[in-house]
């Protein structure tokens, strides 16, 4: 066993001891048209004195938050906006929300709108409550006082977000992304409401998506058989294939938001139990680097990983052929891996994703695959990613 292999392997038994010492997580979710009020009353009931909302200018522009809240206001608790957040938040965002937060009193959050307000608040919060600067809490279990309650409403069907304890930042600096993680950074309610993601543009539902048939993928192949990831990733999938096409064509159609919401949710669950993996390692780094949202960063790279550990994962793969209803049990296990490959690169281009990016410099390769081999010995993989396979994948995802 090489050295690093070894240090993986470390790094796994030591993750799975933290997480045996863990509390197991609460999850409370309301779904369907108006679940966002049902939210909104809840909170009130929570005792809250003042609310922050986290969100977006383009989603308050909307009217979307505005929608989202009707019920605090009908019920008059009073709440403080913050709409800084752009696409791969920044520690200076969460900087200006904290401010924001303390300078009002506020006691509570509610994030509203994809995974970049999500994980926002999440960092918000907890800093809200703390000297320490964010940056030290980039890794798992840092985050060890108080964080005011948490309350997270989607408008995208993607990140998951609202169903775990990790939020990824980014340094306007260096660019590079840090994952912070811990119990403390998991909401205490969400709502999954239909009613306010009917308009999201057939963009970003095929790119929330496919981010979230990621998360499904990779907790569904890792190493690590922890509590309910399976299950939760195999609804997942199965879910994405049988309604993200519809989505996308008609962003009206009710039944598919709802089951893409629930999608998204039952991934963020998966991977709350056991994290991410390869596909992640390199889309953070392009994501971080060139700004390229993190739902398409993943379905560039997605294809390209599977291939990759294709071998170490092929009776996973061939399980999902299965659940994605493009091949039947009982086939020949490489043939059904193979047939599953072939099914998320159909899907993929049937919802209008593009294969490559021009925003990616090749003078940069290396850059990014010394960062993406880091990550990725964080992750329960099955396989590491090599230098040569990564620069390759980088080339191939390269317009």
């Amino acid at each position: 066993m090489s050295l690093r292999k070894a240090k993986h392997a470390l790094t796994l038994f030591l993750m799975k001891t933290l997480a045996g010492l863990a509390p197991s997580p609460a999850y409370m979710v309301y779904l369907g048209s108006g679940s966002a009020a049902q939210l909104c009353r809840h909170i009130v009931r929570s005792g809250a004195g003042k609310l922050l909302v986290v969100t977006d200018k383009p989603l308050r522009e909307l009217g979307i938050v505005d929608q989202a809240i009707a019920a605090l206001a009908e019920a008059g608790l009073p709440t403080v906006m913050y709409d800084g957040v752009e696409p791969n938040p920044t520690y200076a965002q969460v900087a200006a929300g904290r401010a924001l937060m303390r300078e009002h009193g506020c006691d509570a959050v509610l994030a509203i709108g994809g995974g970049s307000s999500i994980d926002a608040a999440k960092i918000i919060a907890a800093s809200a409550t703390s000297e320490e600067d964010p940056k030290t809490w980039v890794g798992f279990g840092k985050v060890k006082h108080d964080v005011p309650t948490l309350y997270a409403i989607p408008t995208t069907s993607g990140t998951g977000s609202e169903a775990t304890m990790g939020a990824v930042i980014s340094d306007s600096v260096s660019h590079e992304k840090g994952v912070i993680s811990g119990a403390p950074l998991l909401p205490a309610a969400v709502a999954l409401d239909s009613d306010l993601m009917l308009g999201m543009p057939a963009p970003i539902t095929a790119a929330t998506g496919m981010d979230a048939l990621t998360h499904a993928i990779e907790a569904f192949i890792c190493v690590w058989d922890r509590g309910t990831r399976k299950a939760h990733a195999s609804m997942a999938v199965r879910l994405i294939f049988a309604h993200l096409r519809d989505a996308v064509a008609d962003g009206s159609n009710r039944e598919a938001r709802d089951a893409m919401a629930l999608a998204a949710y039952y991934a963020g669950i998966a991977i709350n139990q056991v994290n991410v993996g390869n596909v992640h390692a390199i889309a953070h780094q392009i994501g971080g680097k060139y700004g390229i949202p993190h739902g398409l960063a993943n379905s560039l790279v997605l294809p390209h990983v599977l291939n990759f550990c294709r071998t170490e994962s092929e009776q996973e793969l061939a399980e999902l052929a299965v659940l994605a209803g493009v091949g039947e049990a009982g086939q020949d296990t490489a043939r059904l891996a193979g047939q599953f490959i072939d099914a998320v690169v159909q899907l993929r281009a049937d919802v209008g994703m593009p294969e490559t990016s021009d925003r990616i410099r090749p003078q940069d390769y290396g850059y990014l695959t010394d960062l993406a081999l880091k990550e990725c010995e964080s992750y329960p993989v099955p396989k590491l990613l090599e230098r040569d396979p990564t620069l390759a994948i980088l080339r191939a995802i390269t317009a």
